[in-house]
């Protein structure tokens, strides 16, 4: 008989909590090459005992923004519920319930980059598509929309004037195809890239990892980089590279480094804030400016760069997550009863 309660191990382990199995395996087999078990916390159709104490070990947050647009639309409150009873009980949470209410706001993470320096889209929100032509008044044209739960290019468009927006401003409101799940529609100016790609600078354990390019010649907006998310045709558009081979949409950008000066200040940015899984997105535009406008907590590594990293015989990216959740598990297995564990 199929059990609801979330599945337990018999001594410390790393526990990962998410709502998607198809972004598991790359990490699942990284950890299984160090030789730390793990267990899968799937929250849709699982229950908690909020008189038990949870199990010894470390729990990784997998929970991401577009979680509402598979199985269950409640994923976000699950995932709330159990990261306070985790961290209620003092359990090592990585990427904890600070920082999941950072990656299911997009308003948040404009405020967190805006207070801080860092050039970010001029942005407004609308509450309700009643309210998102006016927002949209202000903005000369082009311009996009976003919903603020985003993730996977949830509710990007662009328009190129106020007139095609109010033609389907029905779509943005209840029922509509649409709708944000959480009601609210950012309108933000439209960035024309210098050169047809952004690029997302990957951390891990609050460190630089690596920068990828990414090909948006096609017009694209879903930018994950995730083979689960690719889109078929994508990156084709930019041109060809040497022998008439297309572009592939996921390159290595190897002159973003640890010591380029966006970088260095977006670590500074993921240490105060507790992250230490992060991919954030920036774009050098036509007019000289270098704007980051997207920061993603569950961030997932695109395969063909991860297999150009180990040909390269450098570390790929799920390897080194690996190594930082087994160095974290053993400091929690080894640190006296009750002491704190340092933060990473």
């Amino acid at each position: 008989m199929r059990t609801h309660q979330l599945p337990v191990a018999d001594r410390p382990a790393v526990y990962i909590i998410h709502d998607n199995p198809e972004w598991i395996p790359p990490f699942a087999e990284a950890l299984a090459a160090q030789g730390v078990e793990f267990v899968e916390w799937l929250l849709p159709g699982s229950t908690i005992d909020l008189s038990a104490e949870p199990p010894e070990g470390i729990f990784w947050s997998r929970l991401s923004a577009s979680s509402h647009t598979r199985t269950d639309p409640h994923v976000k409150d699950y995932g709330r519920a159990v990261l306070a009873w985790l961290e209620a009980a003092g359990r090592t949470v990585v990427n904890g319930a600070d920082v999941y209410e950072l990656e299911v706001s997009k308003i948040r993470q404009h405020r967190e980059l805006a207070s801080r320096g860092f050039d970010v889209p001029r942005t407004a929100a609308a509450f309700g598509s009643g309210a998102l032509a006016e927002a949209a008044a202000d903005f000369a044209p082009p311009f996009i929309t976003k919903h603020n739960q985003g993730g996977k290019g949830l509710g990007v468009r662009r328009f190129d004037a106020q007139a095609e927006l109010d033609a389907v401003i029905a779509d943005f409101g209840p029922g509509g195809a649409n709708e944000p799940v959480d009601g609210i529609t950012l309108v933000q100016e439209y960035l024309q890239p210098a050169e047809p790609f952004i690029t997302r600078a990957e951390f891990i354990g609050g460190r630089f990892h690596y920068a990828v390019a990414v090909d948006v010649s096609a017009g694209t907006f879903e930018l994950c980089p995730a083979d689960a998310c690719e889109i078929p045709g994508a990156g084709s558009a930019g041109g060809a590279g040497s022998a008439g081979a297309p572009f592939a949409q996921f390159t290595r950008r190897e002159s973003i480094t640890a010591e380029t000066l966006l970088i260095r200040r977006l670590e500074a940015l993921l240490r105060d804030l507790g992250i230490d899984f992060a991919g954030v997105e920036f774009i050098e535009t036509a007019d000289g400016r270098q704007v980051v406008y997207d920061i993603n907590t569950n961030t997932n590594y695109n395969s063909a760069v991860e297999e150009a990293e180990r040909a390269a015989g450098r570390q790929p990216a799920a390897a080194r997550i690996a190594k930082v959740l087994a160095d974290r598990l053993g400091e929690v297995t080894e640190a006296p009863a009750g002491a704190a564990v340092p933060a990473m």
